[in-house]
């Protein structure tokens, strides 16, 4: 196999990470009402669940980005394998005991194996080919993250969620055996769907052990002249926009449901399909916003989608019933290009840095475990209509962000001529 075929094919096995991951990550937003409903929990307690998944990242990150300068990106990638089968599996005995700590521990096991993958595959997908192409590379990589994230809200939606809600009057009439079966129904349906998902990612994890991946040597004269990690500002403000723009992200998607329920009185699979629908606009704003950037530099690009979604998640706080909930579909869709375009500007120019660089980019993925619980208890103590404002907010941080990338592009470009 020639150099070139050898590339493409690592940049498509690659890019079968990021599905995979898209889809364990993207059914939090159905596990958070599920859940909610079978170990009867607050919105603030169901929050916990992206709490458990991205403090994984916050942690798992920076020993992540050490042991592959140490081992490399594949046995990276295989170690993430093997986590994040083995949280899947302990799905079925969670459910068995109905235990939300259980769910909690098995939700972080996968979290630790997807901040392994994600520490390799976003780094090695930007530098496996030109440099030049390294932003719409991630971007399309992204794609199929987009791909599997509107798969899991439709399947999950089918599968997990049976469709019945009890209010807490209902289930306070109920004769306590009445209730405790409904309940251990409920959390019962999670148990086929996640043996799947481990066995699939351990096909995954098979098929990468037997294959041969060129391993990427940054070059160290592209170091910045030895200087530190943390003295690269464009990196820190990176990770601070990337915080932010995570902890947007999955405060969106993940109290849709609740937020389509309560706002519109959709029922929770109704409102799945509208989720899976919005996701289908995160995906295809993937591969839309990847053609933009053949004529738009990504910065600019970044800016624009980072301020059109804080007025549109204004809409959705401020309009009635089902046109609030469009409001938000639109957010998935320009809220597509945000992470990889984040990522690939915070990392561009630390040449040999360039790995513990993006764990630094990793770890600000804690941003998904900080903001869900704060707009939780807002909910709780206001409307979740208002509590959207916490996404709001967070997107004038990216849209800074992307300014300032923006204008320093223009600066470099005037300094030339």
């Amino acid at each position: 196999m020639t150099t070139a075929r050898k590339t493409v094919f690592a940049v498509g096995l690659i890019t079968s990470l990021f599905f995979l991951w898209g889809f364990a990550l993207n059914l939090n937003p159905i596990l958070i009402p599920h859940l909610k409903k079978a170990c009867q929990l607050t919105d603030a307690q169901s929050a916990l669940i992206d709490s458990a998944s991205y403090i994984a990242y916050f942690l798992l990150a920076l020993p992540a980005g050490q042991f592959m300068k140490r081992f490399g990106y594949k046995a990276g990638i295989l170690v993430g394998l093997g986590l994040a089968a083995a949280g899947a599996f302990l799905f079925y005995p969670a459910a068995e005991a109905r235990s939300y700590a259980f769910f909690l521990t098995a939700i972080f096991v996968i979290a630790c194996g997807l901040a392994f993958l994600e520490t390799a595959a976003n780094p090695y997908i930007t530098v496996l080919g030109e440099p030049a192409g390294a932003t719409q590379r991630i971007n399309l990589a992204q794609s199929f993250n987009g791909l599997a994230a509107t798969l899991a809200a439709f399947l999950g939606g089918r599968f997990i969620l049976s469709g019945t809600s009890l209010t807490a009057q209902q289930e306070a009439a109920m004769p306590a055996p009445q209730l405790d079966a409904y309940l251990a129904r409920e959390a019962a349906t999670v148990q086929v769907p996640f043996l799947l998902i481990g066995g699939m990612i351990l096909l995954v994890a098979l098929l990468l052990f037997f294959t041969r991946l060129p391993d990427i040597v940054e070059e160290e004269g592209l170091d910045n002249e030895g200087r530190p990690l943390l003295q690269e500002k464009n990196l820190l403000l990176g990770v601070l926009a990337q915080f932010f723009y995570v902890g947007a992200q999955v405060c969106v998607s993940s109290f849709f449901i609740r937020f389509s329920q309560q706002v519109a009185g959709l029922g929770e699979k109704s409102a799945a399909v509208y989720l899976s629908i919005a996701l289908f606009g995160f995906m295809a704003g993937r591969f839309i916003g990847t053609l933009l950037m053949r004529y738009l530099p990504a910065s600019r690009l970044l800016a624009i989608y980072s301020l059109v979604n804080f007025f549109l998640v204004l809409l959705a706080v401020v309009l009635p019933g089902v046109l609030s909930v469009y409001a938000l579909m639109g957010v998935e869709f320009f809220m597509s290009i945000m992470f990889p375009t984040i990522f690939s500007l915070s990392i561009r120019g630390l040449g040999a840095k360039t790995k513990v660089g993006s764990s630094l980019v990793i770890m600000s993925i804690v941003g998904g475990a900080v903001f869900p619980p704060l707009m939780g208890r807002l909910s709780d103590a206001t409307t979740i209509q208002v509590a959207y404002l916490v996404p709001a907010l967070c997107f004038l941080v990216v849209f800074s962000f992307a300014l300032r990338n923006a204008r320093v592009k223009k600066i470099q470009l005037v300094a030339a001529h």
